[in-house]
């Protein structure tokens, strides 16, 4: 995502009813901050300002996703992403597996390429599930699916919960950079976490000593004094979690982040907490809680050792351009001729974003899991860096 870091004032005014929302997701979080002795941890903040049931930002109804929401991601921006991911949910479909899990599908877009791209390879899955939830979102994937791939509408089943026992390839895009994080320094006395509390009803930061399992985390980082980051013990759980749901198959990873002796730079000293919002990007998670999104980038070396504690076998880790350059995107582009530049330009020009070092092409990442299976995955075939977490 590339935006521009504006003053808070300079950020577009919601509309009267959306403030009203926002209010009643600020009273919902200062009362939990009330119970539990006026402090919570920022994670907890987190949690609640993202997913509190109907208010939080993403179960309740503003539009998040595209041109009129608060970001883009990469299967909205152009079905070329899709189309390419395709060829390596095939190659994975082709060792016996017959079904796929999209983790939060966002708008729907990456399902319904990936669908499309699939049947026309005659690889279609037997079922395509779409955990998700968002009711807004669930919704919108659906008119979305039924209006690019209604054929295949029913092939796709929404889920409440991971399967049991999975036999097939788990796919998330752009999912654990929104898991809650534990933000932590290393002060005087060791590892403080941020938490949120309260002064004149407006929510401030406020520091305690970490427990246990946190400052264990912290220690293990050796972060100079001062240092502040984050700590995805979320995102690394949600790993194991994956782990136990599957019996068999790959789990791909898709989101923006670095490895470890990236991710803690004396240049990141602040962490990488980050707010978008109608396409601005700043750093003030307290900003009109409910109705912006709250990220982080994501420690892919603490991925992977979550994923081998687990029992997961690592396939692959690598940048996004080489991921889909090695599954066959200019391939893929050259289905349209440079010579019909009214369809060729605009796709050349998402190509660029997809691919280029300073767009998404190397912030991104994919990380790839395997259970129970040990064949090489065609996305990691050149370049592969798995050595560097």
């Amino acid at each position: 995502m590339s935006e521009t870091k504006p003053h808070m004032s300079d950020l577009p005014k919601p509309p009267p009813e959306a403030l009203a929302h926002s209010e009643k997701l600020a009273a919902l979080i200062r009362s939990d901050i009330a119970a539990n002795g006026g402090w919570i941890p920022f994670a907890h903040y987190m949690e609640l300002a993202l997913y509190a049931p109907c208010l939080g930002y993403y179960p309740a109804g503003a539009r998040k996703l595209g041109r009129e929401g608060d970001f883009t991601t990469a299967p909205e921006m152009t079905p070329l992403y899709g189309q390419t991911l395709a060829r390596q949910a095939a190659e994975v479909l082709e060792s016996g597996l017959d079904q796929i899990v999209e983790i939060g599908a966002g708008s729907g877009a990456l399902a319904a390429a990936l669908l499309a791209e699939l049947e026309r390879t005659d690889r279609l899955p037997r079922n395509y599930y779409i955990l998700e939830v968002s009711p807004d979102l669930r919704e919108r994937e659906r008119d979305l699916l039924a209006l690019k791939v209604p054929h295949l509408v029913e092939r796709v089943i929404w889920l409440n919960r991971l399967p049991t026992l999975y036999q097939g390839l788990i796919i998330a895009n752009e999912v654990l950079d929104a898991m809650p994080v534990h933000i932590v320094r290393n002060g005087a006395s060791g590892p403080e976490e941020a938490g949120v509390a309260l002064k004149d009803e407006t929510f401030i930061w406020a520091w305690r000593p970490a427990g246990e399992a946190l400052r264990a985390a912290a220690a293990a980082l050796q972060l100079p004094a001062g240092y502040q980051t984050e700590i995805q013990l979320v995102a690394c759980g949600f790993v194991r979690t994956l782990a136990q749901a599957m019996a068999r198959g790959v789990i791909l990873l898709i989101d923006y982040g670095f490895p470890a002796h990236e991710y803690y730079h004396a240049q990141r000293s602040e962490g990488t907490l980050m707010c978008h919002y109608r396409h601005r990007a700043h750093a003030d998670p307290f900003f009109l809680p409910g109705l912006q999104d709250i990220t982080s980038h994501i420690d892919f070396s603490a991925l992977a050792r979550a994923g081998a504690e687990s029992g997961l076998t690592l396939l692959g880790y690598t940048g996004q351009a080489q991921f889909l350059v090695n599954c066959g995107i200019t391939d893929i582009m050259l289905r349209t001729p440079p010579e019909n530049a009214a369809a060729y330009l605009p796709q050349a020009a998402a190509a660029q974003q997809l691919l280029s070092p300073s767009e998404m092409g190397e912030l991104f990442k994919v990380i790839a899991f395997g259970k129970d299976y040990a064949a090489p995955l065609m996305g990691f075939a050149s370049g592969d860096r798995r050595a560097s977490l």
